[in-house]
């Protein structure tokens, strides 16, 4: 788990409670936070130099999650999942809410859209067909993240986007995206408890504010915080107002 523990970032979180830290998980374009502080960025298995698990689930995301928690004698925690990682955050809240304090759940959705399974079979079809066709994992961070991130972000943050992305193995993110197309817990968002920040981008077409309100209100001690003019990377185009939302529920 890659660790930030000193006194500035816990000052910039608002001063939180050391035995509660903040832990992020990532997107499916890998680990890119910018300036963002929290006191670990965990990687899913198979990014960052870590292995792939034997089998990829968001069941067995929960259980290295919690192990790599463990490990680091994290007994609860705050907990950040952007995009694909806001469903191991929900997986992982579902499964081992004690360990939770509180929820942030930003630019994400409780399920993978389309009931029918050939939406399913066209997404990875389209997903995965440019790595099938030789195109590397460089070029495809070129093709897919550039019209992901506006200007306003800078060639800063592009750079550790397309970086983050060309730095993940293909295998991982073969695996990455398959998985992506199996996650349902639309009927089970009443049973997680406790204080949920859900943060939107207004212009993120893959997480839309009306889609995350419904989150919201189908949750007991959640409420929605959208970012004007933001996309899905919010965090890296805003990352002042990104920070301030985040820290300011938590605190």
């Amino acid at each position: 788990m890659s660790r930030k523990t000193d006194t500035r970032a816990a000052a910039g979180r608002g001063g939180l409670d050391q035995h509660s830290p903040l832990v992020t998980v990532h997107g499916i374009g890998g680990a890119c936070w910018g300036d963002f502080r929290a006191d670990a960025h965990w990687q899913l298995p198979g990014y960052g130099g870590t292995a792939l698990l034997p089998e990829t689930s968001f069941a067995g995301w929960a259980l290295a999650l919690k192990a790599a928690l463990d490990a680091a004698g994290q007994e609860q925690v705050d907990l950040l999942g952007h995009s694909i990682g806001g469903m191991v955050a929900q997986e992982f809240a579902l499964t081992f809410p004690e360990r939770v304090r509180r929820l942030v759940l930003y630019a994400t959705t409780p399920a993978f859209g389309g009931k029918d399974p050939a939406f399913a079979q066209q997404f990875l079809a389209d997903r995965l067909a440019p790595l099938q066709s030789g195109v590397s994992m460089l070029q495809l961070a070129q093709q897919s993240m550039t019209s992901m991130l506006s200007p306003r972000a800078g060639m800063a943050a592009m750079a550790e986007v397309i970086n983050a992305m060309a730095s993940t193995p293909a295998a991982a993110y073969r695996a990455t995206v398959t998985c992506l197309t199996t996650f349902n817990r639309i009927d089970d968002l009443g049973r997680i408890g406790m204080p949920t920040l859900l943060l939107a981008g207004e212009r993120d077409p893959l997480a839309p504010p009306r889609t995350m309100q419904r989150m919201a209100d189908a949750m007991p001690d959640a409420k929605l915080v959208t970012l004007p003019a933001a996309g899905h990377l919010a965090h890296l185009e805003y990352p002042k107002e990104f920070a301030a939302a985040v820290h300011g529920f938590l605190a």
